[in-house]
């Protein structure tokens, strides 16, 4: 249609206005002056192109297309541009697209042009080209009498008239809006394009094409649509992709605030990132049976505007789709077949693939958007939806958590079996990695269930399950009713604990009746049988958080776990014991963790808590094994939405063990995927610990804000501590010794303050202490310590504290306190290690026995460039030179080589030489009488100090060592 306007014969002559004297007095407001709206979080690339795009049509006029699919922003876009056009003093036409019914031939282009018909342009600017000022009336009669002697019956995507009346309606329009701009600057908005009629897309691409030259803007917005946006080809396009993570969560929490974490994830994958779907998404409820997926009425009208003309068997497939996303295609059509009994095939998906719902890809049935499944399923009502449920049902495998789940949605009145069948498959969906789907399975099962216990047994698991999720109002609502129904004495108190957790109303002792029982472990009664042990423990995880810092209902809370011996290793129990008494319970909790299941064996939530325990008790490098375990659970079921926690948790680990070099790249790889998924609390704790691990590495004190830290404590509760802790040891890694030693002994000796981080940094406290020549203060300070018998439960302390010591030596007892250090474990804490061997090398240079001293030197500045400790590195240089050392420790060959000879004990140098010969820990070990793990321990050793990271680079590496010549041949 456009194609015969382009090559039709010039019938009217184009009228050419003459440049009016002087500049033009319209500008494009800069900054400050363009108008705000509210919905355009995360369009700055756009309004920028906007800015751009009015400043050309000023110039020398301009057009440009905005495309998007529904909801993504274009009408607000458009919205933008027309305020910032009339604040330059331009003068607007509009025109919108109406979908979903047939619309008259050039109504479009009338309802764009008919202000100019009309005569004055109103009170945004002078005068239009009305006949009371003389101008040639001509054109406008003309253009009134296409526009409205056209045949108004036909079709809407027809050209409205013969090829000449097309060519000649195109030029008047064009002559027309031309005499008008002369007057005052043009923008012509035009929303849903797409969905004009076929002649005003015609005509307007014409003038969209042809407005170079002339002080008139063309701003199309419309959907991704080939046939109706060909006639648009080689225009400017803005294309609207999808809102990031971070900004669809920050436009929730500006116009949605109040949810609970679970409901932005699942608002967050349900609207991927849709402006529209965010804003009109209802939070998902499990108050309505059967289940469907969410949608509004804005949001069906947008997404699925053609759905109910639909075919029967169509919407039936795409109802079937939407109740059962994870089905492939020949599963959802034979359940669509059982709907009505008729059969469903390939040709019925058609129409729903022609209006855009649905994409086919090989054998999985996707929608065009995560929210078009609730957009067609809106208006289907509760007796189809439980037809859809009991089809899907019978196509699914027997006992499998999906066909329980669609049977329990199709049942209309109480069903005790299908209930119990529910609460049995619960836990499979737990295995699975599927803990909302667990939540809900419980949650129907009670309304299946006639007995009020079944009842209330069914919604407290409920109820805990959904507050592990974070899922704050939900757990309340849950335990509310679930206190409804008999519980018993400890389920009651864990349901009333959950009703009041979901509230920041404070963790004091509650009032009114009953809650100074559940906060108050004095008050527990004693367990009775498996039911009972259940709640209590659920009881001790919820409230232990609330009772750190309170001694006696501490000791409570420990006392009462005391009497289940039997439940010693569950994950909770530890859990609980961990919060409340880090270090005082750190042998228990250490046992405890040893014992329990293997990583395959226990729930990913259960992984959590046990890293959790690790952590608080001084085991990092068992949490860090956790952790791991967790990350790759998280990402083998698919939710990497939650991967960012146990991330952020590796580098606590990795900072507690002192390699920064790690500890960086955790909080980096946390800081993308926190962004990626919108858990912006993770992202705030990532940037502020990446901020403090950089001050650490490199000498220099962070410059952290109240606001960093208010946004950091929702994902690390404890980041005061790591914080103050870390600030101090910043202090000393930058040079000042006496604030930063000043710093450290008052956080371990106030009373006020929590010991609780500081004791993983008396090793610098003692290093500053050594350098500010405060030693007297600090060796008392240390003595204390070391006889408080808590801390030998807590490996990483006690090791921290017998470096220390060894640091702190006098002549004296210098040899003693480092063979001390010296027989702990610290093969797995490279800083500890450093700061032992730089204590050594100073040691034996005072004694004047230079070269063993130079060993133990180069051996802490390799454990501290493979952590990552750049300003140690550097000040170790001085300290090599101290001890005759001519080179830079850094540097690997030239005239600042070091022998393998140089930097290995000789048993070292032994393993290593072997194990370049391949030889695996093994049979190394049966060489030398030595266990694998001891081997493995060694090579842990070896591996930094040669500057090599696997066995391969090995042979490299001893490569000048004249007993290791040889040693990449043969066997032993």
């Amino acid at each position: 249609m456009n194609a015969g306007a382009e090559t039709a014969p010039l019938t009217v002559p184009l009228i050419v206005t003459a440049d009016r004297d002087g500049p033009r007095p319209y500008a494009v407001p800069h900054g400050a002056g363009r108008p705000v709206r509210p919905g355009l979080v995360g369009r700055e690339r756009e309004l920028r192109a906007l800015d751009a795009f009015l400043r050309d049509v000023l110039a020398h006029g301009a057009a440009r297309v905005v495309t998007g699919t529904a909801g993504s922003g274009k009408s607000e876009l458009l919205e933008a541009g027309v305020e910032q056009a009339a604040a330059a003093g331009l003068r607007i036409l509009r025109c919108t697209g109406v979908r979903g019914t047939g619309t008259p031939a050039r109504s479009g282009l009338s309802q764009l042009m008919w202000p100019l018909l009309e005569g004055p342009a109103g009170p945004a600017g002078p005068a239009g080209p009305a006949r009371a000022q003389g101008r040639d009336t001509a054109r406008l009669d003309l253009l009134e009498t296409l526009l409205l002697d056209s045949d108004s019956d036909s079709d809407s995507d027809s050209d409205g008239g013969g090829g000449a009346d097309m060519a000649l309606l195109c030029f008047t329009v064009l002559d027309v809006l031309e005499s008008a701009a002369a007057e005052q600057p043009l923008l012509l908005a035009v929303d849903d394009f797409d969905a004009l009629d076929g002649p005003s897309r015609d005509v307007l691409s014409f003038v969209a094409r042809r407005t170079g030259g002339l002080p008139t803007g063309v701003l199309v917005t419309a959907r991704p649509h080939p046939a109706r946006l060909s006639c648009l080809a080689g225009l400017p396009e803005l294309a609207l992709g999808p809102l990031s993570p971070a900004r669809s969560a920050e436009l929730l929490a500006t116009r949605r605030p109040g949810n609970d974490p679970q409901a932005v994830r699942e608002l967050l994958a349900a609207a991927a990132g849709n402006p529209l779907a965010l804003l009109e998404l209802p939070v998902p409820s499990e108050e309505t049976s059967p289940h469907r997926p969410v949608s509004s009425d804005r949001l069906a009208s947008a997404l699925a505007p053609g759905a109910a003309r639909l075919p029967a068997a169509t919407r039936d497939l795409l109802l079937v789709a939407a109740l059962h996303p994870a089905g492939d295609l020949p599963l959802l059509l034979s359940a669509a077949s059982r709907i009505e009994g008729g059969e469903v095939d390939f040709a019925h998906l058609e129409p729903a693939e022609r209006e855009g719902l649905v994409v086919c890809e090989g054998a999985r049935l996707r929608f065009a958007h995560p929210a078009t499944a609730g957009a067609v399923a809106h208006h289907i009502g509760p007796r189809r939806c439980r037809a859809a449920h009991a089809a899907l049902a019978s196509v699914l495998e027997r006992d499998s958590v999906g066909r329980a789940w669609h049977l329990a949605q199709a049942a209309e009145g109480p069903d005790p079996e299908l209930a119990a069948r529910l609460e049995a498959v619960h836990r499979r969906a737990l295995e699975r990695g599927e803990p909302v789907t667990a939540v809900r399975l419980l949650r129907r099962a009670a309304d299946l269930y006639a007995d009020g216990a079944d009842r209330g047994r069914c919604l407290l698991w409920a109820a805990g399950l959904a507050h592990n999720l974070g899922m704050a109002h939900r757990a309340r609502t849950l335990a509310h009713r679930a206190l409804r129904h008999p519980l018993g004495p400890l389920g009651t108190l864990c349901a009333r604990a959950l009703a009041r957790r979901g509230s920041d109303r404070g963790t004091g002792r509650g009032t009114g009746r009953g809650a100074e029982s559940w906060t108050d472990p004095a008050a527990w009664p004693v367990p009775s049988g498996a039911r009972e042990e259940e709640h209590a423990l659920e009881l001790a995880r919820i409230t232990a958080p609330a009772l750190t810092g309170d001694a006696e209902r501490t000791a409570a809370l420990l006392a009462f776990l005391d009497r289940m011996p039997q439940r010693a290793h569950d994950p909770r129990l530890l859990h609980a014991m961990a919060t409340v008494s880090p270090l005082g319970r750190a042998a228990d909790v250490a046992a405890g963790l040893a014992a329990a299941r293997g990583p395959r064996l226990v729930p990913v939530r259960d992984l959590e808590r046990l890293g959790e325990a690790a952590l608080l008790t001084g085991a990092p490098l068992h949490a860090l094994d956790l952790y791991r375990q967790a990350e790759r659970r998280y990402r083998h079921q698919g939710q990497d939405s939650h991967v960012p926690g146990p991330l952020l948790r590796q580098a606590l680990a990795h900072l507690l063990t002192g390699d920064w070099r790690q500890a960086g790249r955790a909080l980096a790889h946390c800081s993308e995927q926190a962004a990626r998924h919108g858990a912006d609390h993770h992202a705030a704790a990532a940037a502020l610990l990446g901020e403090l691990v950089r001050g650490l590495r490199t000498g220099t004190v962070p410059a952290l804000t109240g606001h960093d830290l208010a946004a950091a404590r929702r994902s690390v509760t404890a980041v005061d501590d790591i914080v103050a802790v870390g600030t101090a040891w910043a202090q000393v890694e930058s040079g000042d010794a006496a604030g930063g030693h000043a710093a450290l002994h008052r956080l371990l000796t106030d009373p006020e303050h929590s010991r609780g981080a500081v004791l993983y940094a008396l090793v610098p406290y003692a290093e500053a202490a050594l350098a500010a020549d405060r030693t007297g203060r600090a060796r008392t300070v240390l003595d204390h310590l070391a006889a408080e018998p808590v801390l030998a439960g807590t490996p990483l302390v006690a090791a921290g504290l017998a470096v220390a010591r060894a640091v702190l030596a006098a002549e004296g007892t210098a040899d003693a306190r480092l063979a001390e250090a010296l027989a702990a474990d610290l093969s797995r804490l490279p800083h500890l290690e450093a700061s032992l061997r730089l204590a050594q090398g100073r040691l034996l240079r005072r004694r004047r026995e230079f070269t063993d001293s130079r060993v133990a030197l180069r051996q802490a500045a390799a454990a501290w460039t493979v952590t990552g400790a750049e300003a140690r590195v550097a000040r170790i240089t001085a300290e090599l030179r101290a001890s005759g050392e001519r080179t830079d420790p850094g540097t690997e060959r030239g005239d600042g080589p070091h022998s393998a000879h140089d930097l290995l004990s000789p048993q070292e140098l032994r393993i290593a030489r072997l194990a370049a010969r391949g030889l695996s820990n093994r049979r190394i070990g049966e060489d030398l009488g030595l266990s694998p793990r001891a081997i493995g321990a060694y090579l842990y050793r070896v591996f930094p100090r040669l500057g090599v990271t696997s066995r391969t680079q090995l042979t490299h590496a001893l490569r000048d060592d004249p007993a290791g010549a040889g040693a990449g041949s043969g066997p032993v």
